[in-house]
């Protein structure tokens, strides 16, 4: 496995996630049936370059490690979604985006970077976090893990204390974990068992300062590699999957539905292009904790 950072080219649009419980599948609304102009990004960063949290974005190492692509959604993962609603996630690699017209053209959710590590906080979040809000987006924001560099829970902290607390205002989605390959190591170094428990870590910390369980954004691939595909998570924490595809294939174990998708990285909206698997009442719902 190629395990160099490759950025990915951005064009007006880059950004992921998720499940938990079958009543958090009801409470949240979600209908199953039966048996589916941005900024230039920097230079890659390599797998032998000091780490820069600049490069780092939902879904930023994944390209490299898994494709990247554009297809339109289907649905997937051995369900098919009667209502899916449109979102996005975004970083400051979109520079200033046009809000408005991103809701004008069928956006209801955005995901957005705030911090990273115990030191990073993402340029453009206030502008986003602010501009979104204004526009009517139902947003969240996200943190970039970076496992080997502090714990779980000093990560958290320094989340919450930077843009990923919640209040239960109807327009602020649960704080979320993204949770991907790492800079020179798939697994930031980390064995099965320890990765378990710095996601642990974060998550239980999070709930501590927040009431709310975060939502991870994951792959199935990274999940199956460095956690040994744990279903520990799966009764709490929504699931943001990231796949870029027709379909999101098999889920990580204990998720019997994702709760977001980010199924390309460009598209019509601005950074990646998302879905909510269910209607606006249920992104309303989860918003909610309702």
């Amino acid at each position: 496995m190629d395990l160099a950072r490759t950025v990915r080219r951005r064009s007006p649009s880059r950004r992921l996630l998720a499940g938990a419980t079958g009543a958090l599948l009801a409470l949240a609304g979600i209908v199953v049936s039966a048996p589916g102009t941005a900024a230039a990004a920097p230079a890659p960063n390599s797998a032998a370059a000091a780490h820069n949290p600049d490069l780092d974005w939902m879904g930023s190492t994944i390209p490299a490690h898994e494709g990247g692509g554009t297809q339109p959604p289907s649905g997937g993962g051995g369900q098919v979604f009667v209502t899916q609603t449109p979102g996005m996630d975004v970083s400051h690699y979109q520079g200033a985006i046009n809000w408005p017209s991103a809701y004008s053209k069928g956006a209801r959710f955005v995901y957005m970077k705030a911090t990273e590590g115990t030191s990073y906080r993402d340029p453009n979040f206030s502008a986003n976090y602010t501009g979104s809000y204004n526009a009517n987006f139902i947003r969240g924001s996200y943190h970039f893990a970076t496992p080997n560099s502090s714990s779980g829970a000093a990560q958290a902290d320094y989340f919450v204390a930077h843009g990923g607390g919640w209040s239960k205002d109807g327009k602020t989605l649960p704080p979320m974990l993204d949770i991907e390959y790492g800079s020179s190591s798939t697994c930031w170094g980390l064995s099965q068992s320890a990765m378990v428990s710095w996601i642990t870590s974060f998550v239980n910390e999070v709930h501590a300062k927040t009431t709310r369980w975060p939502t991870i954004y994951t792959t199935t691939d990274w999940w199956k590699t460095c956690t040994g595909n744990t279903a520990k998570f799966s009764s709490n924490d929504p699931l943001f999957i990231a796949r870029y595809s027709s379909s999101v294939g098999t889920l990580p174990a204990g998720w019997p539905f994702y709760t977001f998708w980010q199924y390309a990285d460009s598209g019509t909206f601005p950074g990646d292009q998302d879905r909510f698997n269910g209607p606006l009442s249920g992104l309303q719902n989860l918003a909610n904790n309702t």
